[in-house]
């Protein structure tokens, strides 16, 4: 099971940067954000094929490929910006993640608008 391999490589990589840190703390860190991007690039293929799947299914049930790429793009700024305030809390930068967080709101609420108005527009259309 591929989940092994990842608990298995995340538990060698925290007892090694549990060792690690004592001594040279900006190595530990980097073999953090190291194997956070080899785990990423390990489920680059699920990725992969959920969008895949999902692009499939909007053109079964006629739905607009841009609302798609939009869903899809606040996925991607969700995904990102946790992997990145999760690095910036691992080296101790709790405020910088606060504010990556903070600023993956706003591009998430501003992918969201047209998907909004497109609500907005069919409910408008439903009353008298």
């Amino acid at each position: 099971m591929e989940i092994l391999k990842i608990v298995g490589l995340g538990l060698v990589v925290t007892i090694l940067v549990v060792i690690i840190k004592q001594q040279r703390p900006e190595l530990a860190i980097q073999l953090s954000i190291v194997a956070g991007v080899v785990i990423f690039s390990m489920m680059l293929g699920k990725i992969n094929s959920v969008v895949t799947l999902m692009h499939e299914l909007a053109q079964k049930s006629s739905i607009s490929i841009l609302y798609l790429g939009t869903i899809l793009k606040i996925v991607g700024v969700a995904y990102i910006a946790e992997f990145g305030a999760q690095v910036c809390r691992d080296a101790g930068e709790g405020t910088i993640a606060a504010k990556i967080e903070f600023a993956a709101k706003v591009i998430v609420i501003v992918l969201a608008v047209p998907i909004i108005v497109a609500v907005f527009d069919s409910l408008l259309k439903l009353l008298p």
